[in-house]
């Protein structure tokens, strides 16, 4: 009598076993599911939740890469660059294998140009965004997404160049020429790209020129004239030129 009850319990035990690895199995998968009908419901909470539980519980299945991005989805979505930022830059370090790891590269430059300022203002976030835009071009040179990083870093680097600018200019405002030229040579040597490297070499001319400082707005001319755009500002740099002794 005792047997049959042991064979029962045995069967029991190895029943309910059985029945709990297919529940788990089936829990990760549900809870994906699950995460992904409330992304996409936009119930960026409940997302969030589900999420957290296949990172926390599930972290070797084969949605943790999913996971990870989609929390840096929500961070974006919600407005939250710079956690949204942290969490795509995961995919890169934990998952660079990832289907996401392109995408999420991109992105951390996405989320540095959100909280970019205007160029009358500090432009740590605007660094960034170049540092993580550049980054992208060097680890996916070929990628179609490398044009369209070119370019962003282009604006950016020109929003840069920008307020070296209005740096300069408040300096000129205030009689500090020296500390004007300062950021002048700084768009010069540092930013040869954008709009505003003719602007500083003529407003650096402007000081040179008023100044009497001969030799070296006769240097500033001839580099000048390798870069000439503005068919004005031409026109200003040979006047000063025809007045220089």
């Amino acid at each position: 009598m005792h047997l049959p009850i042991l064979v029962v319990i045995m069967f029991i035990v190895y029943g309910c076993s059985t029945s709990d690895e297919v529940k788990k199995s089936r829990t990760v998968d549900d809870t994906y599911a699950a995460a992904i009908e409330a992304f996409e419901d936009e119930d960026w909470l409940e997302a969030q939740t589900q999420f957290d539980i296949i990172k926390l519980q599930f972290p070797a299945s084969q949605y943790a890469d999913d996971a990870q991005y989609y929390l840096a989805e929500i961070n974006f979505k919600r407005g939250e660059f710079i956690l949204a930022a942290f969490n795509y830059s995961v995919i890169r370090r934990s998952f660079p294998t990832s289907e996401y790891a392109r995408q999420s590269t991109f992105k951390v430059g996405a989320c540095y140009e959100e909280l970019a300022l205007p160029a009358d203002r500090d432009q740590e976030y605007t660094r960034k965004a170049v540092a993580a835009y550049t980054d992208f071009k060097a680890i996916y040179p070929m990628d179609s997404l490398a044009p369209v990083a070119g370019d962003k870093i282009h604006e950016l680097r020109g929003r840069l160049a920008e307020r070296y600018i209005i740096i300069a200019e408040h300096y000129e405002r205030t009689n500090s020429r020296k500390s004007a030229l300062v950021y002048y040579d700084a768009v010069i040597s540092e930013y040869p790209d954008t709009k505003y490297y003719e602007q500083a070499l003529v407003q650096k001319l402007r000081i040179l020129y008023g100044t009497a400082m001969i030799d070296d707005a006769r240097g500033v001319i001839a580099l000048y004239r390798r870069t000439v755009k503005d068919p004005q500002l031409k026109a200003e740099v040979d006047n000063m030129e025809r007045n220089l002794p």
